[in-house]
């Protein structure tokens, strides 16, 4: 992996001390032992996309994501992914700026197929039914157009959307969710922790609360007994 992150003389020259914390704290999400270094990358990736920071956080994400090899064509797929979740006007701006940066044109133009919903997903559709039937009809068609897709794995999609529900602090059914797709794609408790110590750079009002509302079971300190 990387160490060196991009961007720091950058920082440093806006504000040296700055420069100090912020790379400590990137240090800190890129030193998780129980996230892969392309889990890593879309977390700074959809963390962009939620504020939104399009200028220099987002160069700075996108050139360590290529530099850590993760594929132009995966971060284009990461963004397609996130439109629902974060919205499709901002999509707009964060592709624009994916063309600044350089990013490679899409490789993929085939039309985008629906996929049948099957376990927590379509499970989720079902209990919206109840509440909206014309909400579930759209939620439905969103998710079919994008959780069967190349370029990301499931458990890579639902870290994304995970982020998400950090952000914007949908902390019941999105969340209990996106947890569940993550930990049946193989996730671990371990997983999820170190994803939201990870956010916590971007935020720690909203890492206390969704660590809190993850349900986790309990740690004990170190040498303690059971």
């Amino acid at each position: 992996m990387t160490h060196q992150l991009a961007g720091a003389d950058a920082l440093t020259a806006l504000d040296p001390v700055f420069a100090q914390l912020a790379i400590g704290a990137g240090h800190h999400l890129w030193d998780r032992p129980h996230l892969t270094t392309r889990e890593k990358s879309f977390i700074c990736l959809t963390a962009d996309l939620c504020h939104p920071h399009l200028g220099t956080p987002l160069a700075m994400h996108v050139r360590m994501a290529l530099t850590n090899g993760v594929e132009p064509e995966a971060i284009r797929e990461l963004y397609r992914h996130l439109a629902p979740y974060v919205g499709y006007p901002v999509l707009v701006s964060a592709f624009q700026r994916l063309t600044e940066l350089g990013l490679p044109p899409a490789r993929d133009d085939k039309p985008v197929e629906l996929t049948l919903l099957t376990g927590a997903l379509a499970h989720a559709v079902r209990d919206l039914e109840r509440t909206d039937p014309g909400l579930a009809v759209f939620t439905e068609e969103q998710l079919a157009q994008r959780w069967a897709r190349p370029h990301l794995s499931t458990r890579e999609r639902a870290i994304a959307c995970l982020v998400v529900d950090v952000f914007y602090q949908t902390l019941d059914t999105s969340l209990r969710l996106h947890a569940e797709l993550a930990r049946t794609a193989g996730a671990t408790d371990d997983t999820l922790r170190d994803l939201l110590r990870g956010v916590a750079e971007f935020g720690l009002p909203r890492a206390w609360a969704a660590a809190r509302a993850m349900g986790f079971q309990p740690v004990q300190p170190p040498g303690s007994h059971q």
